[in-house]
């Protein structure tokens, strides 16, 4: 599935990727390919990237990399849509 990550000054990210876990208001929850279409409020906390990320040793210093499979970006708030096997997330 695509996966674009925006904050109000750029794009951060934009890759192909296996799962997306996000700190959703009412909790963490996982996307993965075909999720039905959903928008939901972020809090406070790290969204997970899972997958291969291409060029994974040239993100910014916000992203930490725990592994070749695996992103880490903290983040303060934002919004996440899945739909159509595309997430976008919109976070400052």
């Amino acid at each position: 599935m695509q996966l674009e990550i925006v904050s109000p000054e750029s794009t951060l990210l934009t890759a192909d990727v296996d799962s997306v876990i996000v700190p959703g208001t009412d909790g963490s929850f996982q996307m993965l390919d075909n999720h039905a279409p959903i928008v939901s409020t972020l809090i406070s906390g790290k969204i997970k990237i899972l997958g291969e990320i291409e060029n994974s040793d040239n993100l910014s210093d916000l992203f930490s990399v725990v592994s070749p499979k695996e992103i880490h970006l903290t983040v303060s708030s934002g919004v996440v849509e899945m739909k159509e096997n595309k997430v976008i997330i919109l976070t400052d």
